[in-house]
């Protein structure tokens, strides 16, 4: 599936009142949940099988599947910002300011804590409500997926 495709279906999930999606065919399955805690999306996709030895051939192997990255614990006191999209983190408005926030900052609802910068468009991440910043997950100009927490807050 195009990445095209993928935000589509993802924009279609949010904007509507869509709590889960599921689509699966002979290549990849897609599984796109959203409820009160967390947007979740899953893209898998098959496993090449691996080719039958022939005597006097070198042996071929399969390419190892990639290692999950483990997102960081979230204590039951604290919340996350997630990402809305796929795209690039920036936690400056530019290379030579001050990032928007820091670590123990306190910051009031609709504060902007980073930028997704998204096909040539840099998008405000801001705060839902008034909190404190307890860890930056994700650094400056690193890439960033859908969900994927950025900020782990306290809420006050």
């Amino acid at each position: 599936m195009k990445l095209r495709d993928l935000k589509s279906l993802i924009k279609l999930v949010t904007d509507t009142d869509i709590t889960e999606f599921n689509m699966e065919n002979q290549e990849e399955k897609i599984h796109i949940k959203r409820g009160s805690n967390q947007e979740v999306i899953h893209v898998s996709s098959p496993v090449a099988p691996v080719a039958a030895a022939t005597p006097g051939a070198p042996a071929q192997v399969a390419p190892a599947p990639a290692t999950a990255v483990a997102e960081p614990v979230v204590d039951d006191n604290y919340d996350s910002v997630s990402s809305p999209m796929v795209g690039t983190i920036y936690r400056k408005p530019s290379p030579d300011a001050d990032p928007f926030v820091k670590v123990g900052d306190i910051v009031e609802a609709g504060q902007t804590l980073c930028l997704v910068e998204a096909m040539k468009l840099f998008n405000e991440i801001e705060a839902e409500f008034k909190c404190k910043i307890i860890e930056i997950v994700k650094g400056d100009a690193t890439p960033v997926e859908f969900g994927e927490t950025l900020f782990i807050v306290e809420k006050l």
